[in-house]
């Protein structure tokens, strides 16, 4: 489902120039295609985590599996661009399903196995949007602007295979509720709100870092788009060794630890980030290097946030995933689009993204750490 979430959005941003041709339209136009996406994932999610503690994890599964391969399929043979976009939509909520592998964890897995495993799912996603525009590159090359399509869709009827051979069917939302009724609780409890938010600013420093090396590496730098997504290779090995790190540290520190060492972590790289730009001026290493520190402390921080935050919720648990999914990618989207918004300041906007994860990070923390009890529950 990793995987899956990052062919979509990720994966396709080379053969955008070929889908304009193809379709006789803008570049610009169809890169409404990509928001227009991350727009339906979010609404499906909204939905389907609710309903999910409801009716249970696997059918919604599969049939979030069924209607992104069959928009996938629609999009393979869209004979023209509002056909193409309509199928894109339908793509979009099915990948809204995307979002229960977290339900899964906290469903399946007990104590210190959800970080072990949620590690493993920010290592993992974190590699293959890092790798993606070098796999968009050779796919576009080989297959064209179908090839992404066609590999999503093999994939997704792969997963479709694993999912139904090994999820068991556990709704766990007690029934005679309103459907959005668990979104009531979640929003008056303050650690999911507050280690929710910390994630979500962990997942600012990756994306902010994601949406201006453009800016930086090909524009500022100059170099060519291989040799952008060769660097973003080197990027994502970082996430192999924030993985390593955040495994080794799972084992010895509680999760609030966790959270500790990896906000400063970040606060690190920001810091360094700032220091090497003002000595050296702009560089790859001089960009590299840092994020590879805060990339260390975003996979150390998030997946003990996410756990800190949904545990306790284990009968909304589809709920609690959602919320805290669509927090993050609306907090990491305004806050990456307000980074890159200041290009003549780059990469001091990015900078003080770091530093202010740092800060607010901790505050918070310390917020959750001096809070009554009574504010705590839920």
């Amino acid at each position: 489902m990793s995987l899956l979430g990052v062919f979509p959005l990720d994966v396709i941003l080379p053969s955008l120039p070929a889908l304009a041709s193809e379709y006789q339209v803008e570049v610009w136009q169809i890169s409404y295609s990509v928001s227009t996406f991350a727009l339906g994932v979010a609404l499906a999610q909204i939905l389907i985590g609710p309903l999910s503690d409801r009716m249970g994890r696997k059918r919604l599964l599969l049939a979030g599996l069924a209607v992104a391969v069959s928009g996938s399929v629609g999009c393979l043979v869209a004979p023209n661009f509002p056909v193409f976009m309509a199928m894109r939509i339908i793509q979009a909520l099915g990948c809204g399903c995307f979002v229960l592998s977290h339900a899964l964890v906290e469903d399946n897995c007990p104590g210190r196995e959800r970080i072990a495993l949620r590690i493993l799912l920010s290592s993992a996603s974190g590699l293959f949007i890092s790798l993606s525009p070098l796999a968009g590159s050779y796919l576009q090359e080989y297959l064209g602007w179908r090839g992404g399509f066609v590999v999503f869709i093999m994939i997704g009827v792969l997963v479709a295979f694993i999912v139904m051979v090994v999820v068991e069917e556990r709704p766990t939302a007690p029934a005679g509720r309103g459907l959005f009724h668990s979104y009531g609780v979640l929003a008056k409890n303050l650690p999911f709100l507050g280690y929710s938010t910390i994630n979500a600013l962990g997942f600012t420093c990756h994306f902010s870092f994601i949406v201006i090396s453009p800016l930086l590496l090909m524009e500022r730098l100059g170099l060519s788009s291989l040799a952008y997504s060769w660097v973003f290779v080197g990027y994502g090995c970082s996430f192999f060794i924030g993985g390593w790190i955040a495994r080794q540290i799972n084992r010895r520190l509680d999760p609030k630890l966790q959270v500790s060492m990896g906000l400063r972590l970040i606060g690190g790289a920001g810091l360094l980030l700032a220091v090497w730009h003002a000595v050296q001026g702009l560089s790859v290493s001089g960009v590299l290097i840092p994020m590879i520190l805060c990339t260390t402390g975003t996979t150390i921080l998030r997946p003990a946030a996410m756990t800190s935050a949904l545990s306790g919720h284990s009968e909304r648990g589809g709920a609690a995933t959602a919320l805290s999914t669509t927090m993050m990618l609306a907090i990491g989207g305004t806050l990456s689009s307000l980074v890159a918004s200041f290009e003549m300041a780059l990469p001091l906007s990015l900078v003080l993204i770091l530093l202010g994860t740092n800060v607010v990070g901790c505050l918070m923390l310390r917020r959750m750490g001096a809070a009554p009890r009574e504010h705590q529950g839920g």
